[in-house]
């Protein structure tokens, strides 16, 4: 890294806050405790009969119930992917140690990521439509299914008026919702709320995503999301996320939060092109690209967050391309979401504050649950317990279904 790069470091964003609602814990240290000790949060389903279904098992969040978290208006108003990101908002903004009303109403900005929307909220309301009739059908299903509901909400709740928005790129939404994130306090927002958060674990939320192919039926929950494993068959769907305060390194500054938990350094998107058509995927170049924009070489990444799909081909397309940027070997790889099961729109984010917090502990937390990696001949796999290393920068990679595909970079 050369003098002018530390130069520009400093002047990265600063994630603040973490606000974190996962199957592996309500809160930082819940989530951060079970990580370390291998904890899994997956487990049957329980928001409804799902016995008739293939999939039977997915990752919840524990013991979370609105009326304790959300105020009583919102409830009745909104998703429960919505009450997960409200309160995952409070959560942020207090680990932060930010009074909204002390900043400019205008100069604070929100912007979120989504891959389902309100999907319970609006089947509640359909059935009451087919049921009965269109008076039964409240006025919010205009507004609570909508993948900038949350986004909306959070912004009114915190009269944060600055430019508010929302991605739906599946799993990789969850980068390219903080890279926006990164672009908006270079424009004049001091502090924007970002991340994200999902649920679609009802009914028609669990067909749609059975559609696609990829989730595992395995009948046993500790063997049903194994990525990288020789076993792989998929993975389980899971609900919750992970929502983060970014604010302008002089922002940061000036109310004296110092470094926070790390800086957002560099970010690169693209899109796999259609498959069939014999052009490589686009993992690796996005992965060196996000390196690059961080004004970093390979060489000065200490952990790889990955994507980690369960998914035989897309493991070993993942494998390769962190190869490729690496070297075989090259640089640690872990992926905690095998814990959580993927939460779309939040997955990334969770995955983000969990690598923040490795950065911050120097301990890379394993990938529980895998034992025969497929390619120990190319990736350095952390498994069977977490592994204590100096570290400076993480990369986060993330892609979603139907070519998605994004990376960020993290410092210390």
């Amino acid at each position: 890294m050369t003098a002018a790069t530390a130069r520009d470091r400093s002047a990265a964003p600063v994630i603040t806050g973490l606000g974190i609602v996962a199957p592996t814990g309500i809160g930082v240290e819940a989530h951060w405790s079970a990580v370390l000790a291998g904890k899994s949060g997956i487990g049957p389903i329980d928001r409804f009969d799902a016995s008739g279904y293939p999939v039977r098992f997915a990752g919840q969040v524990p013991g979370f119930r609105a009326q304790e978290r959300v105020a009583g208006r919102l409830i009745s108003q909104t998703d429960h992917w919505t009450h997960l990101a409200l309160h995952a908002g409070e959560a942020a903004l207090a680990d932060a140690g930010v009074d909204p009303a002390d900043l400019p109403e205008y100069e604070m900005a929100v912007v979120t990521s989504s891959s389902s929307g309100g999907t319970e909220f609006g089947q509640n309301e359909m059935t009451a439509l087919y049921r009965n009739d269109p008076s039964h059908v409240g006025a919010y299903q205009s507004i609570a299914w909508f993948y900038a509901a949350t986004t909306g909400q959070l912004s009114i709740r915190h009269k944060m008026r600055g430019p508010c928005g929302v991605l739906a790129c599946e799993q990789a939404g969850g980068l390219d919702v903080i890279a926006q994130a990164r672009r908006l306090t270079g424009t004049g927002s001091r502090l924007v709320l970002t991340g994200g958060t999902d649920a679609s674990l009802c009914p028609y939320g669990l067909t749609a995503q059975l559609s696609n192919g990829r989730l595992s039926t395995a009948e046993d929950p500790a063997g049903a999301y194994l990525p990288f494993d020789a076993a792989a068959s998929g993975h389980l769907p899971g609900e919750g996320g992970a929502i983060l305060v970014l604010e302008s390194a002089a922002a940061a500054a000036e109310r004296g939060a110092g470094s926070g938990y790390g800086r957002v350094l560099g970010h690169a998107s693209g899109f796999d092109p259609v498959p069939g058509s014999g052009r490589p995927r686009v993992l690796r170049r996005v992965a060196a690209r996000a390196v690059a924009d961080a004004g970093l070489d390979p060489s000065d990444i200490d952990v790889v967050f990955a994507d980690a799909s369960g998914v035989p081909e897309d493991d070993r397309d993942e494998a390769a391309a962190i190869a490729a940027v690496f070297g075989p070997h090259g640089v640690p790889v872990t992926a905690p979401k095998s814990l959580t099961g993927r939460l779309y729109g939040g997955g990334a984010p969770l995955d983000v504050a969990t690598a923040l917090l490795a950065l911050r502990h120097g301990v890379i937390p394993h990938t529980a649950g895998v034992g025969a990696p497929v390619a120990a001949d190319r990736l350095d796999l952390v498994t069977g317990s977490p592994r204590e290393l100096p570290l400076r920068h993480a990369l986060v990679l993330a892609r979603g279904h139907g070519g998605f595909t994004s990376a960020l970079v993290l410092g210390a």
